[in-house]
């Protein structure tokens, strides 16, 4: 009988748990100052497109999937092919051109640069979202995926730019 009043009260504390509303949702305690903008369609088509060169084979001077892929080769690809953009040069000439972007402000398609050889601007590659990027690093030869902030890449990044409005 005992057994059983325990188990009637705790079911009926179930019940009423389950069926109390859920708290108010609450403001955060540090809202952050800046919120990146939406990303534009032209962003989402390169993010797309470069998505569907993962594990591409790396190569030096590599400028399409066939032959392989380096970092700034794996950029003139897919703006060319994704956004109608002609985007060349090494991965310092991308970055002298462009519009500037602040790493709060990054968006999907926009370009992350790197310090990774002992000299400014070495490496890009496509900002995905969620401090995601996709490249073509040398190092195990295949198009990636990488954090910005994992620690390799958050001590040698320099800059970001976007080519979209």
């Amino acid at each position: 009988m005992r057994v059983h009043l325990l188990i009637a009260g705790f079911f009926s504390l179930l019940m009423a748990a389950c069926a109390s509303k859920p708290p108010a949702p609450q403001a955060p305690a540090h809202q952050p100052a800046e919120r990146p903008p939406a990303s534009s369609p032209k962003g989402n088509d390169v993010v797309l497109f470069a998505l569907s060169l993962l594990d591409t084979g790396y190569r030096f001077g590599g400028k399409n999937p066939e032959a392989g892929l380096d970092c700034s080769g794996m950029v003139s690809y897919i703006y060319g092919r994704a956004a109608g953009l002609r985007v060349s040069g090494s991965a310092a000439d991308i970055a002298r051109r462009g519009r500037p972007v602040e790493r709060a402000g990054l968006r999907p398609g926009d370009l992350v640069f790197f310090n990774t050889r002992n000299a400014a601007f070495s490496h890009v590659g496509v900002y995905i979202g969620d401090d995601r990027f996709i490249h073509a690093p040398s190092s195990n030869g295949r198009v990636r995926i990488d954090q910005l902030g994992a620690r390799y890449f958050a001590q040698r990044f320099e800059t970001a730019r976007s080519y979209f409005d």
